[in-house]
C-alpha cells in the first residue's frame, strides 16, 4: 500500500493481496507494543463473515500474543457489539482495546482492521499514527519467550452480553405483535439480529442470514434493500430491516415498502427525544451529506443541524465535544451517544421501533415529517484519490458549479476513504439542474483522472 495504512474507517485493502496476513501480523505486533508499553494487554477481536477473516484473525492474533498480549476472540460479532464489550464492565475481562476484522459494506474480497480504544471509541488519531510508524520495524521489536508469550482464547459468551445491551436500551418496551422483515447481508448480524429482535417478541421474517464466506452484501442489505421493500408489503410487516456487512448501519422500510434512510431516522428519534426533553442542546449531528430537508425540518422544529466532515469518526468526535445524543450519516450509520460509543444499526432499528412503540404511530407517518431536496451522488473510480484537489480545471469546474447553487443547493465533491473513488453530491430544488451538474463534474474527473479500461 504506497498511502497513508490508516484511512478514515482503520486499515483496508483486498484481502491476502493489499491487507496480506503478514501485514495483519505487523499490525498486530506494532499496537501491542503501543498500547501495552507498561503491562501486558488484552485485546478482543471480533470479525464478520468473510472467508478471509480467519485468516487475518490467526495472523493478528498471532503478532499481539508475540508480544505477550492476551487475546479473547467471541467470534463472528458486529461492529458495534465489539466496541461495546470493550469499554463494558461485564465481560470478566479489562480490554485495552477492542478490533474489528470488517470491510463493511465493501465486496467480499475486501477486507479491514480497525482499532477501538478501552473506552469503546475509536482510536484517536495520535495513536493510529504510532501504531502505523511501528509497522515497518515489527520484525525487529524486542519480543517475550517462555510464558510470557501472549494466549489467545474463544469466547463465544461475549456475543450475549451484546443481546442485553440492546435490550435494555429498550427501556422495557416490547416488541410482541411486530412483524419485521430483517436482511442481514450474509453479514455480522446474521444470528445475534434475528435473535434480538424476536426475543423481544417480535415475529421476524429473517433473509440473506446463511453467509458462506464469499456472499456478505452480494445484492442484498442496506446496499440493495430492493428485496426487503417488497418483503415488508408482502408480509404485512410493520418495518423492514436492512444492515451492511458489520451491522453498523441500517436502511430501514416502512409498512408501505418505503425507504427510509438515515436523515429520516434523525429527524424522528431527534423531534422525540426532544419532546421528552432529552435531546441534549436540542441539536442533531450530521455530515455535509445530510440533505437540506433535514435542516429545514429540524429547524421547524426549533432544533439544530451541526454538519461535519464525511465520516461516523467526524460525527463521533462532534458529539462528544458538545455532548449531544443523536448524529449520524444518511447510509444509515447513526449514533446515539447515551447508549453507545459508535454507529450501531440494529440499536438504530430498536430506537425507531422504541418511538414507533411510545407513539403509537406506524413509521410512514413517523418518516414523513421532512420533504427532502433533490440530492445525487455519483462515485468516480480513480487512479489517484487526491490528484482532482490540485487541478485547475476540476477547481474552476467546481466553483461555476457552488456560483450556479448559490442561496439554492449544495455541492460537495470529497474523496472517499475506503475506496479508490472521488464522489460528487449535488443538491438542488430542481432534480433534472442537479443531475445535469453532478454529471457534468463526474464527467471531467472520469476524463482526467478516471481508471484506464
Amino acid at each position: 500500500m504506497t498511502e497513508k495504512l490508516f484511512g478514515t474507517d482503520g486499515v483496508r485493502g483486498v484481502a491476502n493481496t493489499e491487507l496480506t496476513p503478514a501485514l495483519a501480523l505487523a499490525l498486530g505486533t506494532a499496537a501491542a507494543r503501543v498500547l501495552g508499553r507498561s503491562h501486558a494487554p488484552t485485546f478482543v477481536i471480533g470479525r464478520d463473515t468473510r472467508v478471509s477473516g480467519p485468516l487475518l484473525e490467526a495472523a493478528l492474533a498471532a503478532g499481539l500474543c508475540s508480544l505477550g498480549a492476551q487475546v479473547v476472540s467471541p467470534g463472528v460479532l458486529p461492529t458495534p457489539a465489539v466496541a461495546g464489550i470493550t469499554r463494558s464492565q461485564e465481560t470478566g475481562y479489562e480490554f485495552d482495546a477492542g478490533i474489528v476484522i470488517s470491510a463493511s459494506h465493501n465486496p467480499f474480497a475486501d477486507n479491514g482492521i480497525k482499532f477501538f480504544g478501552p473506552d469503546g471509541y475509536k482510536l484517536d488519531d495520535a495513536l493510529e499514527a504510532e501504531i502505523e510508524a511501528l509497522v515497518p520495524q515489527a520484525d525487529d521489536l524486542p519480543r517475550p519467550s517462555g510464558g510470557r508469550v501472549g494466549r489467545m482464547r474463544r469466547d463465544p459468551g461475549l456475543r450475549d452480553l451484546y443481546a442485553r445491551q440492546l435490550e435494555r436500551a429498550m427501556e422495557g418496551r416490547r416488541l410482541d405483535g411486530v412483524k419485521v422483515v430483517l436482511d442481514a447481508a450474509n453479514g455480522a448480524n446474521y444470528e445475534v439480529g434475528p435473535r434480538v429482535v424476536s426475543d423481544l417478541g417480535a415475529q421476524v421474517t429473517a433473509l440473506h442470514c446463511a453467509p458462506d464466506g464469499v456472499n456478505i452484501n452480494a445484492g442484498c442489505g442496506s446496499l440493495h434493500p430492493g428485496e426487503m421493500m417488497r418483503r415488508v408489503v408482502a408480509e404485512g410487516a410493520q418495518i423492514g430491516l436492512a444492515f451492511d456487512g458489520d451491522a453498523d448501519r441500517v436502511i430501514l422500510a416502512d409498512e408501505k415498502g418505503r425507504l427510509v434512510d438515515g436523515d429520516r431516522v434523525m429527524l424522528l428519534v431527534g423531534r422525540h427525544l426532544a419532546s421528552q426533553g432529552r435531546l441534549a442542546g436540542n441539536t442533531v449531528v450530521g455530515t455535509i451529506m445530510s440533505n437540506m430537508g433535514l435542516e429545514v425540518a429540524l429547524r421547524e422544529s426549533r432544533l439544530t443541524l451541526l454538519r461535519t466532515a464525511v465520516g461516523d469518526r467526524y460525527v463521533s468526535e462532534a458529539m462528544r465535544r458538545g455532548g449531544y445524543v443523536v448524529g449520524g450519516e444518511k447510509s444509515g450509520h447513526l449514533i446515539f451517544g447515551h447508549l453507545t460509543t459508535t454507529g450501531d444499526g440494529l440499536l438504530t432499528a430498536l430506537q425507531v421501533l422504541k418511538v414507533m412503540q411510545e407513539t403509537g404511530r406506524p413509521l410512514s407517518e413517523l418518516a414523513d415529517q421532512m420533504t427532502e431536496y433533490p440530492q445525487v451522488l455519483l462515485g468516480v473510480p480513480v487512479r489517484d484519490r487526491t490528484a482532482w484537489q490540485s487541478d485547475p480545471d476540476t477547481q474552476e469546474a467546481i466553483a461555476r458549479a457552488e456560483s450556479h447553487l448559490a442561496g439554492r443547493g449544495r455541492l460537495n465533491v470529497r474523496a472517499s476513504g475506503t475506496e479508490k473513488l472521488v464522489r460528487v453530491m449535488v443538491e438542488g430544488p430542481d432534480q433534472a439542474e442537479t443531475e445535469a451538474l453532478a454529471a457534468e463534474l463526474a464527467a471531467l474527473v472520469e476524463k482526467k483522472f478516471g481508471v484506464e479500461e
